[in-house]
C-alpha cells in the first residue's frame, strides 16, 4: 500500500519519500520500488535508490539513522514504515516541515514499540482530528498466513511479544515499573477517622527539602485503600516534622515507616523522640528492588486502592527498571528530571502494611 501511494504521487508529478530507521531495514521499501519501476520504464537509479518517472515525478528510498540529513527537501508524501522504531526528532524537527512548502501527506507504518512516541500520534487518529486517522490490523487480518502459523507463534512467544509483534497491540512503556495503574486509582476521597475506627493504619514517608519533595503517604492495610497523601518541598525539617505529627495526631497510625538514608536519619529520631511509631527503612541496592517491585505486584493484583491525583500518577507511569547487562541485576529510578518521591512513600506505606523492613 505504501509502496502504491508513493508511486501514485510521483506519477502526477510529486515527490515522494520512503523512510526507514536503517538503511538495511528500507530494503522493505526499495524492492518493490524497484521491481515496479523497471516494468513500467521508469529511470531506477540503484545508488541513489531513486525511481524516477516519465512525467518527472519521484520517490526516493531513504534512512532515518541520521536525523539531520533528511531536512531541505519539499515533499508532497512520506511513508515512514516501521515508524516506531525511530526518534521523534526525525518527523518533528526533519520530516514534518518538509511537508509544509507543498502541503504533503505522510503515512505512518509500524509495528508498535509499546507506548512510545508513535502511541501518542496513534491516539490522535482514534479521536476525532480532522487531521489525524488510525487504524489497526492484527496478523490475523493478512489472509497470506495460516491460523495455525498464528497460533504456533502464540504458543512460542511470551505473551508480551505476541501481544505487540501479532496482535498489534500497545503495550504499556518500556521499561515501565507499574502496569494497571488506572484500574487502582479509586480510593474514595474524603476519607474520616470514624470510617476506619479499630483498623490497621499504615504511613510511609520519603523525604526531600529543595530540589526533591517529601511525600507522606497514608493508608489502611484492614480496607487495602490509601486515605490520604501529601508531598511538599522547600520548607524546614522542623516544619515537615509538624505536618507529620499532625496526621499522626488525625488519623493514630499504628506504624510509620521512615526512609533513613542521608537527612530521613536525623528526622526519624526526632519524631522517634517525640514518641510516634516510626521505624526506620535503610534504602540499599540489595533492598529497594524488594520495595518497589511488591509495590508493582501490588498493581498488578489490584490489591489496593490509591487516592487519583495526576502528579502521583505521572510518576507511578515514569518509573523505570533497567537492566546491567554485566551483572543482570535490575535497578529501579526514575527518568533524568523526574521526582519518585510519591513512588517510594506509597511503597513504603504498602510494605509498612505487610510488618517487614530492612533497618
Amino acid at each position: 500500500m505504501g509502496v502504491n501511494e508513493c508511486l501514485s504521487v510521483a506519477a502526477r508529478g510529486g515527490r515522494a519519500w520512503w523512510v526507514a530507521p536503517t538503511y538495511k531495514m528500507s530494503e522493505v521499501g526499495w524492492r518493490p520500488l524497484q521491481r515496479i519501476g523497471t516494468k513500467i520504464n521508469a529511470e531506477v537509479r540503484k545508488v541513489d535508490r531513486q525511481i524516477i518517472l516519465p512525467g518527472g515525478g519521484e520517490v526516493t528510498v531513504r534512512s532515518a539513522d541520521n536525523p539531520d540529513s533528511l531536512r531541505g527537501e519539499g515533499l508532497d508524501f512520506i511513508v515512514l514504515d516501521e515508524v516506531a522504531f525511530m526518534v521523534e526528532q526525525t518527523w518533528t524537527e526533519a520530516l514534518r516541515p518538509a511537508l509544509s512548502d507543498r502541503q504533503g501527506k505522510a503515512l505512518f507504518i509500524s509495528t508498535p514499540k509499546r507506548r512510545n512516541w508513535f502511541f501518542q500520534y496513534w491516539l490522535r487518529g482514534r479521536g476525532d482530528s480532522a487531521e489525524w486517522h488510525s487504524w489497526r490490523f492484527p496478523t490475523s487480518s493478512n489472509p497470506y498466513i495460516l491460523p495455525d502459523e498464528i497460533e504456533a507463534a502464540r504458543g512460542d512467544l511470551p505473551e508480551d511479544i505476541f501481544k505487540q509483534e501479532y496482535l498489534a497491540e500497545f503495550l504499556e512503556g518500556e521499561g515501565q515499573v507499574f502496569r494497571n495503574i488506572r484500574p487502582c486509582m479509586f480510593a474514595p476521597a474524603g476519607a474520616r477517622p470514624a470510617d476506619h475506627e479499630g483498623h490497621n493504619l499504615i504511613m510511609g514517608v520519603d523525604w526531600g527539602k529543595q530540589r526533591d519533595f517529601t511525600a507522606t503517604s497514608l493508608g489502611c492495610a484492614t480496607c487495602k485503600v490509601e486515605i490520604t497523601k501529601d508531598r511538599y518541598n522547600r520548607i524546614d525539617y522542623a516544619f515537615q516534622r509538624g505536618r507529620i505529627r499532625a496526621v499522626y495526631d488525625e488519623w493514630k497510625p499504628n506504624s510509620i515507616l521512615v526512609e533513613l538514608n542521608a537527612m530521613g536519619e536525623p528526622n526519624f529520631e526526632m519524631l522517634y523522640r517525640e514518641e510516634l511509631p516510626v521505624q526506620g527503612f535503610m534504602m540499599t541496592a540489595a533492598n529497594k528492588p524488594q520495595l518497589i517491585e511488591n509495590l508493582a505486584l501490588t498493581f498488578e493484583r489490584a490489591e489496593w486502592q490509591f487516592l487519583d491525583d495526576p502528579i502521583w500518577t505521572a510518576e507511578l507511569e515514569a518509573y523505570e527498571r533497567k537492566v546491567n547487562q554485566v551483572t543482570a541485576r535490575s535497578t529501579y529510578s526514575a527518568p533524568e528530571g523526574v521526582h519518585d518521591d510519591t513512588v517510594i512513600a506509597r511503597a513504603l506505606m504498602v510494605r509498612a502494611g505487610e510488618g517487614w523492613w530492612f533497618t
